[in-house]
């Protein structure tokens, strides 16, 4: 897993990093006149609400040696054309700690690309991520204890607009608490489906389950203050908008494991959401290789303590270490 460093203005960032690569890091992914016409209809939308972004895949495509629309392309399409990534998210606050985590699974040839960065952009807050891409987010931390991850939603119907990648980086780089992160979710144009789960250090949790043309709020009950989610929306207000072929992910039997635990477990601490991820407590993590897929990732962020965890691999075979980035760079 790579470790990138992004600093200074976006444009500098992504210059810096794509002027990394010796090969091209786009050959895998697959043009088409749709993806195309739906970039061109996205632009608009990132210049009035991100448009930061825009300048920073500049830098990257310049970096690159490739006209910057092809990374826009690439990027602005993620999570709406057939995307392939399998997650489980889950936060908690108990007994005074909060802890925010997530396993990420997909298709195995992508863990040669993965990243964990650090961004200390202009204008934005400090925050350490996860992706398997560059410049959108898939779960990380910001300075002030903002934690946020998506699980992808296999999307019925899609807009231009904001990604679920993107959402995130949005979210990192410019909230502080989680109200402020729902808040953005209500207000801007979204493109994909997914969950995305939010948590602060004051404890602040929520499930936000949205697409192009909904946003639901899931407010965690107050004794038993948890929310978590796989690969499908859970609330009947959504379920309108849930893709009904086969489960081939396990999302439903991943979401039973998180609700039994939950629901069965009184000693909630680190070392149960490790055994948890590890898939100790019930089915998580542990797919057939064979079906190319696997956990490549996984994340544990405590809000409280202000500290990351994360395994590098598969969370069965791959031991948490502590990434203390937040507190060691400026």
């Amino acid at each position: 897993m790579y470790h990138s460093i992004w600093k200074k203005s976006h444009y500098q960032a992504g210059l810096r990093y794509g002027s990394m690569f010796t090969v091209n890091p786009l050959s895998h992914f697959e043009r088409s006149a749709e993806k195309t016409a739906f970039t061109q209809k996205c632009i608009p939308l990132y210049q009035k609400y991100y448009a930061e972004i825009l300048e920073e895949m500049k830098g990257i495509s310049e970096g690159l040696h490739m006209q910057w629309k092809t990374v826009a392309e690439s990027l602005f399409t993620m999570y709406c054309f057939a995307p392939q990534n399998r997650c489980s998210s889950f936060a908690f606050c108990s007994n005074g700690k909060t802890i925010l985590a997530k396993n990420s699974d997909f298709l195995t040839f992508v863990k040669k690309l993965c990243d964990s960065p650090y961004y200390s952009i202009e204008g934005g807050y400090r925050f350490v991520g996860n992706t398997t891409a560059w410049t959108e987010i898939e779960d990380g931390m910001n300075e002030h204890g903002l934690a946020a991850a998506l699980t992808f939603v296999y999307p019925t119907q899609i807009m231009p607009g904001l990604n679920a990648g993107m959402l995130v980086r949005y979210i990192l780089e410019k909230c502080k608490t989680t109200q402020q992160a729902i808040k953005v979710l209500q207000e801007f144009p979204i493109a994909s489906a997914q969950t995305i789960i939010l948590a602060d250090r004051t404890g602040d949790i929520a499930l936000v389950e949205c697409n192009c043309q909904k946003v639901n709020v899931i407010i965690p009950q107050q004794n038993k203050n948890v929310v978590f989610a796989t690969n499908h929306f859970i609330s009947d207000t959504m379920k309108v908008y849930q893709y009904h072929g086969e489960d081939d992910c396990y999302s439903h039997k991943r979401y039973e494991t998180l609700s039994y635990a939950f629901e069965n477990n009184y000693d909630i601490s680190l070392q149960f959401v490790m055994d948890l991820l590890s898939g100790k407590k019930g089915f998580l993590c542990q797919y057939d290789k064979s079906e190319g897929i696997d956990t490549i990732w996984s994340s544990i962020y405590d809000l409280t303590e202000h500290k990351i965890y994360r395994a590098e691999g598969n969370p069965k075979t791959k031991s948490f270490r502590e990434d203390n980035r937040l507190q060691k760079r400026k």
